[in-house]
């Protein structure tokens, strides 16, 4: 088979991470299936755009006659209709079963660098990172001089923007970019999709330096202290496979410890509808892998729906590999009080026969992240623009990097603690919450209890990954498209064979990367290999060589307001068909 270029395209899925629903207000994507119908009242009705469940529209507008609102027009487009509420009943149909989300329908202006924002008040949000820092004791953890400083975060993702909150010297180190925007150097390392930066701020934002009387203005992540080592494998539209992710969690493990690292975190927002056994899947046994190097992998548990429509383990790959720490998303209501807390419809939870459940649940829905102007989610996804600087999502996506962040501190806390120490800790000290037990996990991720506890003896005996499956079985339903030719079977983005057997063993002995080749092809270096790139190479800024960890923003430039939204590097997103998949959840809107 022709190797594939970098045009490269997603077809068959938009890699929606393990679970990013976005939403501009605070409205649920889930809730009970019961719906009171407060009064109407003319005097407040407001304007809404309402997107329904799939098979549902004829319900949702049905419900929306009953609370005394009315349908204005159909929006086949988005699986909608426009309405007029009252302003009373709005979050009764946010409650609904039949209802994605409730956002308020507004006008609407191309964005530029001047783009003109709602007013967003932190301090009035309950999903704010403010509030979630409360909420989970990460600032008492602060207060307790913790907030990850001399821990690096890995994040294979889309790549980091240096936006407010991200922009400080060696807040970001940029590893290796393994994505197809590699060969453009005016996108090389950066988010041009807009997840990474999400991720990354929830992670180790930071806007000044952490404290715990820190005032909702100022953004900070869990761990305000630590720093994002960056490794880019998504493109502009989420495109990744397999392959790439695996080659990155390699690398993570092989350079974990290099002269000036020190990589104990790794976040995996990210999971396919793998269709085999954790025990042979070759995505679970990278990531178990850098487990068993003493890394702590956080991972999405996924999009349960879309787990289910292809009868496959409830937990997405990687996640479903019980050595990780998995996570389940929870409904905080906005508020500080764990006891209204619940886990949405969208959270995993295991099928009949399934043993393994999510570890932990954590704030998932509607939360405060950092936005990147004019990126793919910015363009296409207004409705969840909540400032100039901030963006809203849901998902656990979400969930596993405020976790990542939790791991972090209790990493810096106890520099000498094996992975299943970090996750019998934060499992130990969890809350319990409404909800099947199955979803809930140990329960809600909170940091307070595990803040005077002591570092638990536990070791984890599952049975281990040989990683000798099938990688084609590994994407599940996620196939990237170019051309109409399908990337599938038992081969990488360079179209060179991978026998899975002999790459477990070397990624067992942490060598499956020489220098800048991994699987036999060249990921750094002059060229690739000989397929052909249009005669592109790799910058003169080596990252398989003692360089590479010197590379920070310093060098990088950013002119958001300059990209269009169907020309990123020559490569056109436009007439993709998008189905839901692996970097962010049951759908946006």
């Amino acid at each position: 088979m022709t190797p594939l270029t970098p045009a490269l395209r997603r077809g068959a899925a938009l890699l929606v991470l393990a679970g990013v629903v976005i939403a501009s207000t605070a409205a649920s994507a889930v809730g009970s299936a019961s719906v009171r119908s407060p009064a109407p009242s003319a005097r407040s009705a407001v304007g809404v755009i309402v997107r329904a469940r799939p098979g549902h529209e004829a319900a949702a507008e049905a419900l929306v006659g009953k609370i005394g609102g009315e349908v204005r027009l159909r929006l086949g487009i988005i699986g909608g209709f426009s309405a007029t509420l009252p302003a009373n009943a709005v979050a009764a149909l946010r409650r609904s079963e039949q209802v994605l989300s409730v956002t308020a329908n507004r006008h609407l202006q191309p964005q530029s660098a001047s783009v003109s924002a709602p007013a967003y008040d932190p301090a009035s949000d309950g999903y704010s990172m403010s509030a979630i820092t409360t909420l989970t004791g990460a600032r008492d953890w602060w207060s307790a001089g913790f907030t990850g400083k001399g821990v690096d975060v890995a994040l294979i993702d889309s790549g980091v923007a240096p936006v407010q909150g991200l922009s400080d010297p060696m807040k970001v180190v940029n590893g290796p970019d393994l994505s197809f925007e590699s060969q453009a150097p005016n996108l090389r390392y950066l988010d041009t999709y807009g997840h990474g930066t999400f991720m990354a701020g929830l992670i180790a934002g930071r806007d000044d330096a952490p404290s715990s009387q820190a005032p909702p203005s100022t953004y900070l992540g869990m761990a305000p202290g630590a720093r994002i080592v960056s490794l880019k494998v998504a493109d502009a539209d989420g495109g990744t496979d397999v392959s790439q992710v695996i080659a990155a969690i390699d690398w993570v493990v092989q350079h974990a410890h290099d002269p000036g690292l020190n990589i104990r975190v790794l976040n995996l927002s990210y999971g396919t509808n793998s269709l085999q056994s954790y025990t042979l899947d070759p995505l679970a046994f990278a990531a178990e892998q850098a487990w068993l190097h003493g890394i702590v992998v956080v991972a999405a548990g996924g999009n349960d729906g879309y787990q289910k429509k292809r009868k496959v383990p409830a937990l997405a790959d990687p996640g479903f590999d019980p050595y990780l720490l998995a996570l389940g998303a929870a409904d905080t209501a906005g508020t500080p009080d764990l006891g209204d807390d619940q886990v949405p419809s969208f959270s995993p939870y295991p099928r009949k026969g399934s043993t393994r459940q999510v570890d932990l649940v954590a704030p998932g829905v509607h939360v405060q992240g950092l936005r990147v102007p004019n990126s793919f989610i910015d363009a296409g996804h207004p409705e969840g623009l909540l400032s100039s600087r901030y963006f809203r999502g849901s998902g656990t996506s979400e969930s596993t990097a405020i976790t990542s962040g939790a791991a972090a501190l209790v990493v810096q806390k106890f520099p000498d603690a094996t992975p299943d120490q970090v996750k019998k800790l934060l499992m130990d000290a969890a809350a319990p919450i409404k909800g099947n037990r199955h979803a809930v996990g140990a329960g809600e991720l909170q940091l307070g209890p595990a803040l005077s506890a002591s570092l638990p003896g536990w070791k984890q005996t599952w049975p281990a990954s040989t990683g000798a499956g099938s990688l084609e079985a590994s994407r599940g339903t996620d196939h990237l498209t170019r051309d109409g030719v399908v990337l599938q079977g038992e081969q990488d983005i360079f179209g060179r064979p991978v026998a899975t057997p002999s790459l477990a063993a070397l990624e067992a002995a942490g060598n499956s990367w020489s220098g800048g080749v991994w699987n036999g092809s060249s990921w750094s270096g002059s060229s690739w290999s000989g397929s052909s790139w249009s005669g592109s190479s790799w910058s003169g800024s080596s990252w398989s060589g003692s360089s590479w960890s010197t590379l920070s923003w310093t060098g990088n430039t950013w002119s958001g307001s300059s990209w269009s939204s169907t020309d990123w590097s020559g490569s056109s997103w436009s007439g993709s068909s998008w189905s839901g998949g692996s970097w962010a959840g049951e759908s946006w809107g």
